[in-house]
């Protein structure tokens, strides 16, 4: 014992130092009525750049959201890539956060919208670096964004949609409704405001269950008509970049059906599934809901080494 210790010893003084992370950087981009910011982190200029685009509702840079998301899993995701070389940037959603000043009705903003700042931080970030095109990585909702701003694909080298729906938002959010039992007395009225909205019109807010009334209020009825618009196999389709499809086997919000309906409409995309991983890319043990939903707001748990691992591998090929 005492010899495979004293090896131990000698095979850390032996190892080269670590190199120290990168120090983050503040960036901004013009938006519509003010900047949008972001914070870059890049250990090697001549490496790969990653854009980090959140996902739905009020989530920051860090992938944190004040109604359930703690412990930074977009911060976590990029400091494990700076640890493995590559750069990232991750940013503020258009009206909030860092970039509150962006929009005064963070409300009204549109996939087109969001795919108008991801183009914006595309040119501001090659300016800044040097970089010929830049990746974009879209988590949940922001693989949509990705998506759309690909339509335009000057400046981007590919795409890593994580966790990101692969139907149109209407199915999945029937599938997600239906699946929590005790969203059975609702049903009914969700599924009637799901295809209001779905035609592109408004709903009597007070006429809805009041579980409901948080889900459709009036000021995102606009937001959630504009969503339900988008065809995410259409836009794939359409994708002359490479793209990785990365889906956690535990995600209680977007399904591997989702994944694998975004490879049947682009083949030639790397579809990999993450096993016991979940919508906020921590690992979880069983299949157990609440334990699932549990992991998080738990600011200690840390998202999964794969995660990293598997965009590290992708982009630097």
């Amino acid at each position: 014992m005492i010899r495979s210790g004293l090896l131990a010893v000698a095979a850390l003084a032996a190892s080269p130092a670590l190199a120290a992370p990168p120090a983050p950087v503040e960036l901004t981009a013009p938006g519509p009525e003010g900047p949008l910011a972001g914070t870059l982190l890049d250990p090697d200029g001549k490496a790969p750049l990653v854009l980090l685009i959140p996902g739905s509702g009020p989530t920051d840079r860090d992938g944190n959201n004040p109604l359930g998301v703690a412990g930074g899993p977009y911060r976590q995701l990029a400091e494990a890539l700076a640890a493995k070389g590559i750069a990232t940037l991750r940013i503020d959603k258009r009206g909030l956060f860092g970039s509150k000043a962006a929009q005064a009705d963070p409300n009204a903003v549109t996939t087109a919208a969001y795919a108008a700042d991801v183009q914006a931080w595309s040119k501001v970030a090659r300016a800044r670096t040097g970089r010929a095109c830049i990746w974009l990585l879209g988590h949940s909702e922001g693989g949509l964004v990705a998506l759309q701003a690909a339509q335009t694909p000057a400046g981007i080298c590919g795409l890593i949609l994580v966790s990101s729906i692969g139907r149109p938002m209407g199915a999945v959010l029937r599938e997600q409704l239906r699946a929590n039992p005790a969203n059975a007395p609702l049903l009914p009225a969700a599924e009637a405001a799901i295809a209001s909205l779905e035609a592109g019109k408004r709903i009597d807010t007070a006429q809805l269950p009041a579980p409901l009334q948080t889900l459709f209020p009036d000021r995102l009825q606009g937001y959630w008509i504009d969503l339900l618009s988008h065809d995410p196999a259409r836009l794939i389709a359409a994708v002359k970049l490479p793209v990785l499809i990365l889906q956690g086997t535990r995600d209680l919000q977007v399904s591997v059906a989702d994944a694998e309906a975004l490879h049947r409409a682009q083949p030639k995309a790397r579809l990999t599934l993450l096993p016991g991983i979940n919508h906020v890319l921590r690992p979880v043990g069983s299949d157990d809901r609440a334990a699932n939903l549990a992991t998080y707001r738990d600011a200690t748990q840390p998202i999964s080494p794969s995660i990293a691992e598997a965009v590290a591998t992708f982009v630097g090929r």
